[in-house]
């Protein structure tokens, strides 16, 4: 336990358990990885395309799952739609002076993009094993993905959707008077950033594990996975250079983990793992992947808890 100068300087605690934990993992997941499927569909080679569908096929559950997540975390989960409609007059209800109410529906729309390009990305797929997602290859939605008109409005809309998810909950924290939280505007930057690279590196896992590893957009990937790993350092460096006093509050356990777990093993170790294999081929992206996957989750771990222990 940290002490703090005065107890009524900050608000009461919000007590957030590991569901709010895996919420912001696998909700920066969803935004990344759609946000990528939707730059590949744009920009990418046509041989690419099967990377492109893979992205839409992780957003549309991990929306499902950061929504369910959400709604167990709150003290009376069947009354989740209270933040969408108004009990009395049944009709939407959007306050956006409240956060929470701005994220609900955002998390909503996002979705409905993320359901509309899972169909698309299913209905544009030659060979789908499941007999029940057979049944939804429907071939009017082919017109909603790649690089049709309609699917390009999807993309960029969903795509826009999908950073906000992803950087969303860094803001969420920010807008609180909770220390660590409020004591730096850089968060939702860090958030949108690690989402980047915990996404790219989770399409390369999967690239990998599916035979994909000679695509051009799994080398792409890794590429820019590098770049965004040394941006994402940057900024973590100045969120801790921005929190000025409020840094005492990562000067034990907490920060020892954000030292070794997100900036050592997550973020430094791939780094160095991708320059020393560099144009070896064939070689294995399982480590330097499931690193950046476990640096990013244990950011998120240590940016709640620490100010949750104080």
């Amino acid at each position: 336990m940290i002490d703090a100068p005065s107890s009524t300087w900050f608000t009461v605690n919000p007590h957030w358990q590991w569901y709010i934990v895996f919420y912001f993992f696998i909700g920066g997941l969803a935004g990344g990885c759609y946000f990528l499927a939707t730059l590949i569909d744009f920009v990418g080679r046509p041989e690419d395309r099967p990377l492109a569908r893979l992205g839409y096929y992780v957003a549309f559950p991990a929306v499902l799952l950061s929504g369910l997540l959400l709604t167990v975390d709150l003290s009376r989960p069947f009354r989740f739609w209270h933040m969408l409609i108004e009990r009395n007059t049944f009709q939407p209800m959007f306050k956006p002076y409240s956060p929470m109410s701005f994220g609900s529906w955002a998390l909503l729309i996002f979705g409905l993009f993320t359901f509309i390009s899972f169909l698309a990305a299913l209905a544009d797929e030659d060979r789908v094993r499941w007999p029940v997602l057979r049944r939804m290859q429907w071939p009017a939605f082919r017109r909603f993905h790649g690089p049709t008109a309609l699917g390009r409005v999807v993309g960029v809309l969903g795509g826009f959707f999908g950073l906000f998810l992803a950087g969303y909950t860094g803001v969420l924290l920010a807008v609180t008077n909770r220390p660590i939280w409020s004591d730096t505007p850089l968060l939702g930057m860090l958030f949108i950033v690690s989402a980047a690279s915990t996404s790219a590196a989770l399409l390369m896992l999967l690239a990998q594990r599916y035979g994909w590893r000679s695509l051009p957009g799994v080398a792409a990937l890794e590429r820019m996975d590098g770049w965004v790993l040394i941006l994402e350092l940057i900024v973590l460096v100045a969120v801790m250079i921005s929190l000025g006093p409020a840094l005492r509050g990562w000067l034990n356990a907490w920060g020892l983990l954000l030292v070794v777990g997100v900036i050592g093993a997550g973020i430094i170790a791939p780094l160095m793992l991708s320059r020393r294999h560099r144009g070896l081929p064939g070689r294995n992206l399982a480590t330097t992947a499931t690193l950046v996957l476990v640096g990013g989750f244990l950011l998120r771990l240590v940016v709640i808890f620490s100010s949750e222990m104080i």
